[in-house]
């Protein structure tokens, strides 16, 4: 029942207030810059961490990121700037 109103508030608010979805809903903001650089925002914390992939915890599963050369500009609570060369990226579902 609870869990229902949050829904239906936040959804609410996103269309009356104008607010971008991912703010409201607590999702992920991924920005990729071809295939060289993706910087994911609105994360949980870092899983993974290889040349080879990475693996991000988002509220609601997983977020896998797999290429090769793979180095860490930046990482904060979060936020994390990644670069190398990304072939693929998934979302895992809980």
């Amino acid at each position: 029942m609870i869990g229902k109103w949050k829904n239906n508030m936040r959804q609410w608010l996103t269309n009356q207030m104008e607010l971008p979805a991912d703010v409201v809903a607590d999702l992920p903001r991924i920005t990729m810059i071809g295939h060289i650089h993706i910087y994911i925002e609105n994360h949980r914390g870092l899983l993974l961490f290889t040349d080879r992939e990475l693996r991000l915890l988002l509220k609601n599963g997983q977020l896998l990121v797999k290429g090769e050369s793979f180095s860490i500009k930046t990482i904060l609570p979060e936020e994390i700037l990644l670069e190398g060369k990304i072939s693929q990226v998934l979302y895992l579902e809980e």
